[in-house]
């Protein structure tokens, strides 16, 4: 095995443990959700997890190992930030704002890491590891782009409208404030 395979089979196990952690963490972070849009994403992208995880599976076979898991502690750390905040804005309009803040960190670093697998798995020329975690990959973006929509579409402006109500703005003016980029 040279180096570089040594090095993707260390990250093939940190995902393969974070996807794991996802799956534990996501039915928390469903049942957190206020929004039922924000809900309905967390409750899909669980089962979309599950299916990277059996992905990962596959990928394992295909190089030849049994799968197995090395601490990720990248999305260790972003799930106990995530575990924090649903405590700290309990009840508070900004809590589905938050709780889309934790999917999107967690997100993003399954989008990095995959890209980088693919990039990796290409170099050492295993097609199939490539398609596998391409499929990966895509439902990552997906879910990002998914709770960005939810964010300005529903979340952002309820967790701001709340605040300007209390000032005697009105949520127009807040609306008119987000469209415009402000």
């Amino acid at each position: 095995m040279n180096d570089l395979e040594k090095l993707f089979l260390s990250e093939l196990r940190d995902i393969y443990d974070g996807e794991q952690k996802l799956v534990e963490a996501l039915p928390t972070m469903a049942e957190s959700a206020e929004s039922a849009d924000l809900k309905s994403s967390f409750s899909k992208h669980l089962e979309e997890t599950k299916g990277h995880v059996n992905r990962l599976e596959q990928v394992f076979r295909a190089i030849g190992q049994e799968p197995s898991r090395k601490p990720c502690t990248g999305l260790e750390g972003i799930i106990d930030e995530g575990e924090l905040l649903s405590v700290e804005f309990k009840g508070n309009t900004a809590l589905d704002a938050g709780l889309i803040s934790t999917g999107q960190k967690a997100e993003h670093y399954e989008i990095t890491t995959y890209g980088t697998l693919c990039t990796w798995a290409k170099e050492l020329g295993n097609e199939r590891v490539l398609a596998l975690l391409k499929m990966n990959l895509s439902e990552e973006k997906e879910a990002d782009e998914k709770l960005s929509e939810i964010a300005k579409n529903l979340c952002n402006l309820e967790a701001i409208s709340h605040d300007t109500e209390k000032k005697g703005e009105t949520v127009a003016s807040v609306e008119k404030v987000v469209t415009a980029g402000v």
